[in-house]
């Protein structure tokens, strides 16, 4: 059983959302409603839900504005936002959950079997400060390993290896990080952030190459002296972007 709290200045979207809760599973017991900061603060404190649904844009302020007013280890918060540009991107690389308006009754109920699997204070709290701070600049990502969540600088990423359906992170001290996603979906979060995919196997950070070496049909020396292929499909893609940096 998990307690479920919404908070959402729209009250067509509350019942709507209360209702595919009260639908959808037994196990979902909705803790409340609320249509601002200062209510859903009232409403969170008193019934410590497992779950908020938050919306961004409240009548008094930002979904974000009442998460700092919480220890975010207290409870899992899953966004829901009309606008699928806003703090998108600040989303992945925090790995939180959100939904997109209108609430579709599969992606709410998905979303909260993924939160109910995943509650853990410490994991939560950890992914929470790290969305708020990526707010105002992305910055950091999380990155999951069988024995931590490490919260890495990107600047301290040198590449990304496909494992299978791992990646294996390589960081400028040395430590190498074995991460249960693809590097496909590493792709997508950050290659607006000077990453450039140039091989099947291989993501690079542009910040950290030293140089390109033609030989045996041209690779990269990057900044840990490491030596990575380049794939012929992607070789003029790389120097277009050599050319403006």
């Amino acid at each position: 059983m998990i307690s479920v709290a919404v908070v959402d200045d729209e009250q067509k979207a509350r019942e709507t959302i209360i209702n595919i809760l009260r639908m959808g599973s037994p196990d979902i017991e909705v803790a409340g409603e609320a249509e601002s900061v200062s209510s859903g603060y009232e409403l969170i404190s008193s019934r410590q839900p497992d779950v908020v649904l938050l919306d961004i844009n409240l009548s008094d302020g930002t979904g974000f504005d009442l998460v700092r007013r919480f220890d975010p280890e207290n409870f899992k918060v899953i966004f829901i936002t009309a606008h699928e540009e806003y703090a998108i991107k600040a989303f992945k690389f925090s790995a939180i959950d959100y939904i997109l308006k209108p609430v579709v009754a599969g992606d709410l109920l998905q979303a909260l079997e993924k939160a109910r699997k995943s509650i853990n204070r410490e994991e939560t709290g950890v992914k929470l400060a790290t969305l708020l701070s990526n707010l105002e600049k992305i910055r950091k990502i999380v990155l999951k390993t069988a024995e931590s969540i490490h919260i890495v600088h990107i600047r301290n990423i040198i590449r990304c290896e496909a494992d299978v359906n791992y990646t294996r992170f390589f960081l400028d001290s040395g430590e190498r990080l074995l991460v249960s996603r693809t590097l496909k979906e590493f792709e997508e979060m950050l290659e607006t952030a000077g990453f450039f995919r140039i091989h099947q196997s291989h993501l690079v950070n542009l910040e950290h190459v030293r140089r390109y070496d033609k030989a045996d049909g041209g690779f990269l020396i990057m900044d840990d002296g490491s030596e990575v292929p380049v794939a012929s499909r992607k070789k003029d893609d790389l120097f277009r972007i050599f050319e403006n940096l």
